[in-house]
């Protein structure tokens, strides 16, 4: 008979932080079958999942496989692997080898249409060849709440297959320290597996949205707001303080003393120091897509939400002053930060919109 169950291993550490998971611990059988675990899409937060998920599972568990992963450009895998050795990590050839050899199956894409590529083209090679044993597909982007129906939808039609929504709250500094908040939607049995399965390996706490898969998302789209409203705020005050001669610097001693909140710290410290460089951050075209997201969402529900409405026009116009520059070769950097949104702020107020602070000064003195 096929085994319609994943019995996830949990680690000494996930015991001692159960207070961060709202779930009881998955049944541990007598004779534990070794969990294949796989991982989809290592751009810049997709990577730095992968390795602490590599690293957690190699060090707190014994007869585990490595991690394996794919990207659809291979130098990504290819440094993973060169970091860690081949012992935590393996590559796949093809995005289909993670979900047939896999029992846990990670995603962390850049868009919508990537997503639907990526799981269309799964379902279609287990349609082909069938599971005998339970998988759980995990998908860790950021979509629109409908596009997790649709997934749902597919997956539902494989046998022994289920879907959960698990988008990630937090920055890469979080995902780096793995920190990270981690939302789960969908079946709650599998919930469980994926809840032991990532905490505390990336993040630090679950929070449980629910049996409906769209939840999640719609979740992850309101968070999101909120930091982007918050990156507007942080751009129009350190606008301002440049252009009264106060100074950026001032208004980031403010959020460390009053706001030290890790969003608030992070994007001002981006923003103070206009370090703008989306390759090793949140690119802008990833930026203007949760806003568009926002900006549907909020018609659907008339539910008006004009911080959001700012920031986007603003991350539009950093995005076209970028190209700009491109065409004429005078980028500081490949790909934009959404951070770099001030630049929408500071070229309204009539500043240099990627090198701000040259305004800032003493404040004079009447005479």
């Amino acid at each position: 008979m096929a085994d319609k169950s994943l019995h996830v291993p949990v680690s000494s550490v996930a015991q001692r932080l159960v207070h961060g998971i709202p779930y009881s611990r998955p049944a541990t059988p007598a004779h534990q079958s070794p969990i294949q675990v796989g991982w989809i899409g290592l751009g810049a937060m997709g990577y730095l999942m992968a390795r602490n998920l590599a690293n957690h599972r190699a060090t707190h568990f014994k007869d585990q496989p490595p991690l394996l992963v794919w990207n659809r450009s291979k130098e990504k895998s290819e440094k993973l692997l060169h970091e860690l050795g081949e012992h935590r990590v393996s590559i796949a050839q093809t995005v289909v080898d993670v979900a047939i050899k896999c029992d846990i199956i990670i995603s962390s894409l850049s868009s919508d249409d990537v997503v639907r590529s990526v799981f269309k083209e799964n379902v279609a090679a287990l349609q082909a060849q069938p599971p005998t044993k339970h998988k759980i597909f995990v998908e860790t982007s950021t979509i629109y709440p409908s596009v997790a129906g649709e997934l749902d939808t597919l997956v539902s039609s494989i046998p022994y297959c289920s879907f959960v929504t698990a988008p990630i709250l937090g920055p890469p500094a979080l995902a780096e320290n793995a920190t990270l908040i981690i939302v789960l939607s969908g079946d709650y049995r599998s919930k469980k597996e994926v809840a032991y399965t990532l905490v505390p390996a990336i993040g630090r706490r679950v929070m449980d949205l629910g049996g409906n898969v769209e939840k999640a998302p719609t979740f992850k789209l309101i968070g999101n707001s909120m930091v982007l409203g918050s990156m507007e705020l942080i751009a129009e005050a350190y606008t301002m303080a440049e252009k009264s001669g106060i100074g950026q610097e001032l208004v980031y001693e403010y959020i460390k003393e009053l706001i030290p909140a890790p969003i608030w710290l992070a994007y001002g410290d981006k923003m103070l120091h206009n370090n703008f460089d989306g390759t090793v951050g949140f690119a802008i075209d990833g930026g203007v897509k949760d806003a568009t997201h926002i900006r549907r969402l909020v018609s659907e529900h008339n539910s008006p939400m004009p911080a959001v409405d700012i920031a986007h026009n603003h991350l539009l116009a950093a995005r076209a002053l970028h190209a700009a520059q491109a065409r004429t070769g005078t980028t500081s950097f490949p790909v934009l930060d959404w951070s770099a949104l001030i630049a929408g702020t500071r070229v309204a107020a009539g500043l240099d919109a990627f090198d701000g602070g040259k305004e800032s000064g003493p404040v004079p003195e009447p005479e």
